[in-house]
Order: C-alpha cells, then sequence, then structure tokens
C-alpha cells in the first residue's frame, strides 16, 4: 500500500494497488540493456534535434518542390526516427524513478522527498537549458511529467498500463484540437516566413534569448494541457514495463508481431496524410507520428535487450553513451546552437535533410568516442554528477 508520504491518486481504487502486482527483485549491478537503450535513444534524438537547433520554432524548412531524396528520408524518419526517440527516452525515465523509488525504500529512506528534489532540480536544469542554451528542451517537460508519474507509481501492472493508455490518448486529443486552431501559413525555403525566422533566429545572442523566453514560457502554459500527459503516460508504460520484466527478456513472438504491425499501419497512415495539401489532414499526421512513435519504441526495447542480453561487455560503446545521457543531451544543444546560428548560419539557407542526416551521423559516432574516452578515466558525467549533488546534498548532510 502507499506510504504515508506518498502522492495520492484521488482516482484510484484499492484494486489497483499494488497488491496485486508482483515486486521485482532490486538490481544489484547497473542494468546493461537499459544502459544500451538510454544510449540509443540520446544519439537518435539529436537525429531529430537538429532540425530545430537553427530555426527552433518551426524546425527543417523545406522546398516547395521537394527533391526525390528529401522525401525518402521524411519517410523513414517517419517510421524510424521523429519522436520515437524521444517517446523511448520518456519511457525510460518512468523505469528510472522506479528503479530509484526501489533502491531508496530498500536502504529504509523515504523515497518520495529525494525523488521530488530530484524532479525539482530536473526542472531547473530545463529552464536554464530552453532559456540560455536550446528552447527545444525536453528536461522541464520530464521533471513536470516525473511529479504526476509518481502518483501512480504504487498501481499494479494493468493498473499502471490503463492509466498510461488514458493519459497518452487523452494528450492527444487536446493537442488535436489545438493543432487545428493553428495558422496555415506555409514555412518554406522560398517563403517570407522563413525569411523572417532565418533573420530572427541568426540575429545577435540577446535578440535570441527573447524568443528563447518566448517558446519556453508558450512551452511552459500548454505542457500541463498537452505534453505533461502524454510523457508521464509513457513514464508509466516504463514502470508497467520494467516491472513485467521486458527490459531484461524483450517482447514474446507474439507481442513483437502485433508492436510491428501497429508501428507499420499507424506509420503508413501519417504519412500518407502528411503528403496531402490539406492543412487539417496535417495536423491529424502530426498527432499521429506521436502515437505511431510509441510501438516503434518498444521494438527499439526489444531488440537492444536481445542484443545486449544484459551483459556489460556487449554493446558497450552504446552503454557508455547511455551512462551520460543527460551530459551529452545538454552538449548536442551547445554544438548544435553554436554550428546553425553563429559558426555557419548559411547552413540553414543550404542543407537539405540528406545533409542534415550526414551531420547528425557524424556527430553520433563522435559521442559514441567521446562517451568511451571519459569514461576510461572518470565514472560519472559532469552534469550527472552534479545534478545528483543538487539533489541530494541536505539530505546526505
Amino acid at each position: 500500500m502507499p506510504s504515508e508520504n506518498s502522492p495520492q491518486d484521488p482516482w484510484t481504487t484499492p484494486s489497483e494497488l499494488t497488491k496485486t502486482q508482483v515486486i521485482r527483485a532490486i538490481p544489484i549491478q547497473r542494468n546493461a540493456n537499459i544502459d544500451a537503450i538510454r544510449g540509443l535513444a540520446v544519439l537518435g534524438i539529436f537525429f531529430m534535434n537538429i532540425y530545430f537547433m537553427g530555426i527552433t520554432f518551426y524546425g527543417y524548412a523545406p522546398h516547395e518542390t521537394q527533391p526525390l531524396l528529401d522525401r525518402v528520408i521524411e519517410i523513414l524518419s517517419n517510421f524510424f526516427i521523429e519522436a520515437r526517440f524521444i517517446s523511448l527516452f520518456s519511457i525510460l525515465f518512468g523505469v528510472g524513478l522506479f528503479i530509484q523509488y526501489q533502491r531508496f525504500s530498500a536502504k529504509g529512506l523515504n523515497a518520495y522527498p529525494l525523488l521530488r528534489s530530484r524532479l525539482r532540480w530536473l526542472i531547473v536544469f530545463g529552464l536554464i537549458h530552453g532559456i540560455i542554451i536550446w528552447p527545444g528542451d525536453i528536461l522541464f517537460t520530464y521533471g513536470i511529467s516525473g511529479f504526476l508519474a509518481l502518483c501512480y507509481k504504487e498501481l499494479s501492472i494493468d493498473a499502471l498500463k490503463r492509466k498510461a493508455n488514458i493519459f497518452i490518448l487523452s494528450a492527444l486529443v487536446i493537442i488535436t484540437l489545438i493543432g487545428l486552431t493553428g495558422s496555415d501559413e506555409p514555412f518554406t525555403r522560398e517563403s517570407n516566413l522563413f525569411a523572417q525566422q532565418y533573420t530572427a533566429w541568426t540575429s545577435g545572442y540577446i535578440d535570441q534569448l527573447l524568443l528563447h523566453l518566448l517558446q519556453v514560457g508558450y512551452m511552459a502554459l500548454v505542457i500541463p494541457l498537452t505534453l505533461m500527459w502524454f510523457t508521464a503516460g509513457l513514464m508509466l508504460l516504463g514502470m508497467a514495463l520494467y516491472q513485467q520484466g521486458t527490459f531484461e527478456r524483450g517482447f514474446t513472438k507474439p507481442e513483437l508481431l502485433k508492436l510491428i504491425l501497429a508501428s507499420v499501419t499507424l506509420s503508413l497512415l501519417d504519412t500518407g496524410l502528411g503528403f496531402t495539401e490539406n492543412a487539417t489532414l496535417v495536423v491529424f499526421a502530426d498527432v499521429l507520428i506521436m502515437l505511431s512513435a510509441i510501438p516503434m519504441a518498444l521494438i527499439y526495447i526489444h531488440i537492444i535487450v536481445k542484443l545486449c542480453q544484459n551483459n556489460p561487455k556487449r554493446l558497450t560503446a552504446l552503454q557508455n553513451v547511455g551512462k551520460l545521457a543527460f551530459s551529452l543531451y545538454i552538449l548536442q544543444s551547445i554544438v548544435g546552437v553554436l554550428v546553425f546560428r553563429y559558426l555557419t548560419p548559411e547552413l540553414l539557407l543550404s542543407l537539405d535533410r540528406g545533409g542534415y542526416m550526414v551531420m547528425a551521423l557524424i556527430y553520433s559516432v563522435v559521442q559514441l568516442l567521446l562517451a568511451g574516452l571519459y569514461l576510461r578515466y572518470l565514472e560519472q558525467g559532469p552534469l550527472e554528477k552534479l545534478w545528483r549533488h543538487l539533489a541530494f546534498k541536505k539530505y546526505v548532510a
């Protein structure tokens, strides 16, 4: 049953609590599978975020007549990249919350104040990241969503999945309604809107700082209505999957086939709608991308689990990236903003999707090498260490 200091959900019935769930043994050592999956997630996120490192609010500006390669890459992205790795990271965040709760509780500590402190500092990091460096931040959303997800940690596995479904579908409905009220002004490489945005996002830092504040402020208003529920739903799904052993065994063959069918069907649908000229259908395509991302993220989990087999000596390069995920995520923003806004802003005028993907591939190799080199000499990433110190310093004292 929930502890005295646990967050309470007024809609939870007693039958949904942990008396019906299987309590997993607390892991003695790091789960190599989870580290490798996290490494894949942080590398994959850059393949999506790189389009937004320059013009952050709108992202990639397509040509009015798109090159064939752009079309091909966009289709492949709809199946394998767009929203997939953000969803994967959200699922892993829920797993991390649950494992930390277990470990703190096993040591006789009151887990909720510790986790709340960790989430509060993540929100602080997110605001600093979003305002000072890059306003496409996801850490603020994770911090807010983590507070919501903690309210349901005590639920059974089945109840966690039901709650996750409710949160995800409710968020997608609201996101659709908001999207239908948006502007129909075209954003293409040849449009006036692109020219205005290019000038604004490549101006002086003080001018960019105002844009950062406006975008972060806008996100702070809409997150409680939209992404908070969607992300918290994915976190709850992660908690359920961890407790049923998915991160150790993967999915069964029938489950995997269902995930593949769902991913292919939804991806085909969102790609078809996205290539139409109808603005309303494009809104539905954008929402379907978020939905189709979930089964693909689960497929990625299955693949890594089967390849890694929880062995620290397998997929070591990905595991190293996963151990430094926080630091590397922030470094991605710093490098991306420096390249596209200050060092070579003209790339925003000339790069097509193929160029962006080549740059993302090259930087992924750099991150793999950097992570291996760093962990050869140090055990913890700089931001991971700082986050831990700030979150737990008063409790250690």
